[in-house]
């Protein structure tokens, strides 16, 4: 089957072609974010292949029908960058990969915890000026600190096993209590008494109309003084005008985030060159706490070869006529 993929790096071509040597479906890599002005750009593709920062509006999902794409392949877990009921009205099938590496990005979250813990970013820094004192980096113990984690799907629970393992006490919250999670020690919370009682919050809960900006200035005035915020997930959980003033006020003591409200504008691209435009995300990089990652928690060898090859099965099982039970529409 001919897929037009889109937002392609150089990675992305390693994986995809090595998974594609069995299957051997015509793919077409095009560099351009999938947007208003690229969409007819599949113009002749059946598939097209998309990521998380590509643009699945109505507007563009309705291009794209015109053209002739019937299945959108997604090389991601989230799905809310796509209008979904605008692709059932259109009779276009949605299909994303649910599970790639759950470990890949748990691991990225604990490693931000520990490096703005123990200031790792910082040291790393003064040591190539040949600055080796310790003033300004001392830390603390993992062991025996408060944790939240909210959302307890794999990649929660995959933190809250890599966290156990830390002696860290574990609090969670989730619409659904984990058996998993439970038999580890985890103990579940209403989010008020999570955030009241967590040196270090975790985020890896989905973006929902409910989720949107839950961390928030209210939010925010119910943590302990000098918490730890990390955001793994997706950027819209925070509002990052709440995080600036927290980290101003001192509420906020440490704060790591790999994904940004905003990130479309900005991740996945060379800017270095370039003024950032993003008043908001350009104040975040002037705090010493903060440390920013570029949505690169997925950004393992495992996950990656795990995304091109169930991205490339559930193209399979379309062009068969069937389903590969990743379907959203």
């Amino acid at each position: 089957m001919r897929i037009a993929f889109f937002s392609a790096h150089t990675f992305d071509r390693e994986f995809f072609d090595a998974a594609n040597r069995e299957p051997g479906h015509d793919i077409q890599y095009f560099a351009a974010r999938l947007e208003p002005a690229t969409a007819t750009l599949a113009a002749g593709f059946p598939t097209i292949c998309a990521f998380v920062n590509d643009d699945l509006r109505a507007e563009v999902l309705r291009t794209l029908h015109d053209v002739g794409v019937r299945l959108i392949a997604l090389r991601s877990a989230g799905f809310n960058h796509v209008d979904l009921p605008e692709a059932l009205a259109l009779g276009m099938t949605v299909a994303r990969v649910p599970a790639y590496s759950p470990h890949a990005v748990a691991e990225h979250a604990v490693a931000m915890m520990l490096s703005l813990n123990r200031k790792i970013h910082r040291a790393h820094a003064r040591v190539h000026e040949g600055n080796f004192a310790l003033d300004g980096l001392l830390g603390f113990d993992m062991h025996g600190r408060t944790v939240g984690i909210v959302g307890t799907g794999k990649i929660g629970t995959a933190v809250a096993h890599i966290l156990a393992g830390f002696g860290c006490r574990i609090l969670a919250y989730d619409v659904a209590i984990n058996s998993d999670c439970v038999n580890l020690g985890v103990q579940y919370r209403p989010l008020p008494e999570l955030w009241a009682e967590s040196d270090i919050v975790s985020l890896h809960a989905p973006l929902t109309a409910d989720t949107r900006h839950m961390i928030d200035t209210a939010s925010i005035a119910q943590m302990k003084p000098g918490v730890m915020i990390i955001n793994t997930s997706r950027g819209a959980l925070v509002d990052a005008a709440a995080l600036i003033e927290g980290l101003k006020r001192g509420r906020i003591g440490y704060l790591g985030l790999d994904v940004y409200e905003e990130e479309e504008h900005l991740f996945f691209r060379d800017l270095s060159a370039q003024i950032i435009q993003d008043d908001v995300f350009a104040r975040l990089l002037t705090f010493s706490n903060v440390l920013i990652t570029a949505h690169q928690g997925f950004f393992t060898r495992d996950a990656l070869r795990a995304i091109s090859e169930t991205t490339l099965s559930n193209v399979s099982a379309f062009e068969r006529g069937g389903r590969s039970g990743n379907e959203l529409s």
